[in-house]
């Protein structure tokens, strides 16, 4: 497989072009931001991480029978992913509350959430990803009742499947948030699942592990992702 030209360059991802068709290279680099991209700073290893921890946890909901985009590693910090018409929309599981959730409605970080909440979320960055409802995508046109029944449907077997690996690594997912786009008609997940995009913590000290060690500035950023993906079964190589 050849990579061809960039077709997009995203915050912390750029997709490229291929000789397959069908099928794109997904590149994780080292950059990190937050705040809508008002911090940003390189990460050593960071797209090595995230890159093979993604691939871990696709492949894991893939056998859990959650169709995904992901297809093959092709390096270290690379991956083959099928070509998605991706929907501009977020969903976002919420089982503790934290960030966003604490500020608008005044709940206490660590709040559980039973059952767990789901949200979603307008993508796009000049808007800040303000929430939405049914409604919006409807009206809108970003996706129809059946897409919208899929997406809430998929999001939730995640959870099913991810608080239990998390929970045997001494974990809690607290939150998380997916995207999804269509092969045809079939609704498949995209995009990326890694502490980048998902609140991790020490199930016995309640210590963060994941993205808000970076915009909180709390360090060892990429060694917290090695130590969430060390207890789930992930084997990263250089």
């Amino acid at each position: 497989m050849n990579k061809n030209t960039l077709l997009y360059a995203g915050k912390a991802k750029s997709v490229y072009t291929t000789d397959e068709d069908g099928l794109l290279v997904m590149e994780f680099r080292d950059d990190t931001s937050a705040f809508d991209g008002k911090k940003k700073e390189a990460l050593a290893r960071k797209g090595l991480v995230n890159n093979q921890f993604n691939a871990f946890i696709m492949e894991k909901l893939a056998a859990a029978g959650i169709p995904t985009h992901f297809v093959k590693l092709l390096s270290p910090h690379e991956s083959v992913v099928k070509s998605l018409t991706m929907l501009p929309v977020e969903c976002v599981v919420r089982n503790r509350a934290a960030g966003s959730l604490v500020r608008r409605l005044g709940l206490a970080e660590g709040q559980e959430l039973n059952p767990p909440v789901f949200e979603f979320f307008y993508k796009n960055d000049a808007l800040g990803d303000p929430m939405i409802n049914d409604a919006h995508i409807i009206s809108f046109g970003w996706a129809t009742e059946e897409q919208i029944a899929g997406m809430k449907a998929l999001t939730l077997a995640v959870n099913q499947v991810l608080t239990k690996l998390f929970d045997e690594g001494n974990l809690i997912l607290v939150d998380y948030k997916l995207e999804f786009g269509l092969v045809g008609d079939q609704l498949v997940l995209g995009d990326e699942f890694s502490p980048d995009g998902c609140r991790l913590w020490d199930k016995t000290t309640l210590e963060k592990l994941d993205k808000d060690r970076f915009r909180q500035d709390l360090g060892n950023v990429i060694e917290a992702y090695e130590e969430v993906g060390r207890r789930i079964g992930v084997t990263f190589t250089a």
